[in-house]
């Protein structure tokens, strides 16, 4: 029997483990299936060489619980070791550069298992005591026992072992009890080692007899070795493609279909990536692509890896070229991760381009599902905007899809303005936004559909990038100014008269929450007599805002509208004349009494012209300030008198109410209201 001292020069390498591999305690277990699975494979690589010419037997990997004892035993039938080599691989190798690598890696917790042989010292994470019993491949070869109680001295003698292979017993400590439990082994072995190449078995599988379950003499197989992806795509059908998918998902939808990746150079990479039917939730979708190297499972946080907008996906990824254990720091650096991401994209747009141009009835089928996927693509990687262009779908209010180069041959002589730029109208809801949308289309202008969860920030996406073009929601102009053709039209209203109806409009409208900016527009008598729109500016910053989820100048200001008049309708115009025939007099009087003081005011402005302000006698500034006063209460009076007219006038409330329903914000007791209102004008 050997003793020894692992040659590590810090106090104590166990300790250190657990407090840095805690919070992934876990992880012992696929770093010791991982093993002897490599074991197993590199048997199985002597024995096609020729190097290996005994009976390869039963290559299971077994993996045993007692709970008596408190031990977990992963078992294997592959190389095994000789003491020379228990002395190297596992007293050596891991511990020879112990020191330096704490020192390099000790900001780093996830990057300390896997190098220099620490997987296997995971094992310590768990455990009080570890034992390791061994029979090299080897001719002649003795069977080796190696233990180690989580302290630096170890012991190394011979033992007594039937058959090739290691087999490593965990004695778990108090604090990992759990690792007893046959439901938590089965939950390890489904996340990390259920599509390893190499058979695992845990227990014997079990049916039910007589009312309850019982054993059977059959191994419990636990993995798949041969997944789907690790075959060439000319042997996959479509049925293999959708029953992996139920096996990897087996809640939910269908995938709307999927690539099949196998490259080889410059990197190695298979895998298998769906496109779920995602709707509006990007965040439930995230985290649902898993990585694999050489079928070991690594994450399903894959951000580091592709693309953010990839992690839309669904499937698997697999690649030796990203080791088990990484850092962040490795992922974001390394050029082989950058070179898989970009091939990544690549593939998916080619994928994409692919069907569009194979089926595009099928594509249009289901584009309401790919078009956030799509949008988001497009929104944070340039180059697949570039080829997403190709592809990528504009849908209108009557259902037709086109490509942004169809759509622009579409609207290019109906929806271009004055300044030569092409319109794009678009309503992000049909029904709220109802009215403007026929009043659209009554003109012979088409409108998109833009109801989508990342539609605002898409089309501030894709407006500058289409040339001399702007987006604008129905509801953002009067119809007559959605797209400006300098067509002039005469206003019936007089300037004075439009002064004097601002107020009574003004006197009806709804309360402090929103801000509505009475304007008059001349347009034709059928028409409606008053809307109301909203600045495409202002509603899309609020819009971008709320989105964000973050305080701007925007979200501190009230909803902004216009409250559009019509001049030339004649329920504007029977206002107007009800205005002046009660109170046309005490206005021109006003009006009179204003002019006066007009004319002292501008006397007063021409004599300061020329002079400084202390040159200015102060009664002509005394004068002036009294001049002012009087006009603001002149002002002031008028505006009060419209008011309170304009509050006794029902159908200027009825108006307002009319373009306040077309706009979707007539509710609760307003609406009420207004249905009484309608009743009794109507008698």
């Amino acid at each position: 029997m050997t003793k020894g001292k692992i040659n590590v020069t810090t106090e104590n390498i166990f300790p250190i483990i657990k407090k840095f591999l805690y919070s992934d305690h876990e992880i012992f277990l696929r770093e010791l299936i991982s093993n002897a699975v490599d074991a197993t494979q590199k048997l199985k690589t002597l024995a096609s060489v020729g190097e290996f010419k005994g009976e390869m037997g039963d290559l299971t990997i077994r993996v045993d619980v007692n709970k008596k004892k408190k031990t977990l035993t992963v078992s294997d039938a592959g190389i095994g070791m000789t003491a020379e080599e228990v002395e190297k691989y596992i007293n050596q190798i891991a511990f020879s550069s112990a020191e330096d690598f704490l020192e390099k890696y000790k900001t780093d917790n996830n990057a300390i298992i896997g190098h220099f042989g620490l997987g296997f010292y995971s094992s310590f994470m768990v455990s009080d005591k570890v034992d390791i019993k061994t029979l090299s491949w080897m001719e002649d070869a003795k069977p080796m026992a190696w233990s180690c109680d989580g302290s630096p001295e170890y012991s190394l003698e011979e033992t007594k072992k039937k058959g090739r292979g290691t087999s490593i017993t965990l004695h778990l400590d108090d604090d990992s009890k759990e690792f007893l439990e046959e439901s938590k082994i089965n939950e390890l072995l489904e996340k990390y080692c259920k599509f390893l190449p190499v058979e695992i078995a845990f227990g014997k599988k079990k049916e039910w007899k007589d009312g309850k379950e019982e054993e059977t003499d059959e191994l419990n197989i636990i993995n798949e070795t041969k997944p789907l992806w690790t075959l060439p795509p000319s042997e996959a059908k479509e049925e293999d493609y959708a029953a992996f998918y139920r096996k990897l998902y087996p809640v939910g939808e269908d995938p709307l279909f999927n690539i099949h990746l196998n490259v080889d150079y410059p990197f190695t990479l298979t895998g298998i990536l769906y496109f779920p039917r995602i709707k509006n939730n990007i965040e439930i979708q995230k985290n649902k692509i898993q990585l694999y190297s050489n079928q070991v499972f690594v994450t399903d946080s894959v951000e580091d890896i592709v693309p953010e907008f990839l992690t839309l996906l669904h499937g698997v990824l697999d690649s030796p070229d990203i080791p088990l254990n990484v850092s962040r720091s490795y992922l974001q650096s390394d050029s082989n991760v950058k070179k898989i991401s970009s091939h990544i994209t690549k593939k998916v747009a080619d994928r994409l381009e692919e069907i569009f141009k194979s089926d595009r009835e099928q594509f249009e089928q289901k584009w309401d599902d790919l078009k956030l996927f799509i949008e988001y693509g497009m929104l944070s990687d340039e180059k697949f905007h570039e080829r997403a262009e190709k592809f990528v779908l504009l849908k209108n209010v009557d259902g037709k899809y086109f490509t942004l180069e169809e759509y622009e041959a579409l609207i290019k002589e109906n929806q271009t303005d004055k300044n030569k730029s092409l319109v794009y109208l678009y309503t992000t809801d049909m029904e709220e936004q109802f009215s403007y949308i026929e009043a659209a289309k009554a003109k012979g202008y088409d409108v998109l559909l833009m109801d989508g969860q990342l539609s605002t920030h898409f089309v501030n996406h894709l407006e500058p990038k289409l040339k001399e073009s702007r987006f604008a929601r129905v509801d953002s102009e009067i119809v007559d100014k959605l797209i400006d053709k300098d067509e002039v039209r005469e206003s019936k209203l007089s300037s004075n008269q439009q002064s004097d109806l601002t107020p009574v409009f003004q006197s009806q409208l709804p309360g402090q929450e929103m801000n509505y900016l009475v304007s008059y527009e001349a347009l034709s008598e059928g028409d409606n007599p008053v809307m109301i729109t909203q600045s495409e500016f202002m509603r899309r910053m609020k819009d971008m805002q709320e989105m964000s989820g973050q305080a701007s100048m925007y979200g501190n200001f009230p909803d902004s509208y216009n409250l559009v008049v019509n001049s030339n309708h004649p329920l504007v115009s029977k206002v107007a004349e009800g205005c002046e025939k009660k109170l046309g007099k005490k206005l021109e009087e006003l009006r009179g009494e204003k002019k006066g003081h007009s004319e002292e005011q501008q006397l007063l402005e021409k004599a300061k012209e020329g002079k400084k302000d202390e040159e200015v006698p102060q009664s002509e500034k005394d004068q002036m300030e009294e001049v002012n006063k009087k006009l603001n209460e002149l002002e002031d009076k008028r505006i009060e008198m419209l008011k309170k007219y304009g509050k006794d006038q029902k159908l200027v409330k009825q108006l307002i109410d009319l373009a306040l329903l077309a706009n979707n914000q007539l509710k609760g007791e307003a609406l009420a209201a207004f249905v009484k209102r309608s009743v009794e004008l109507i008698k």
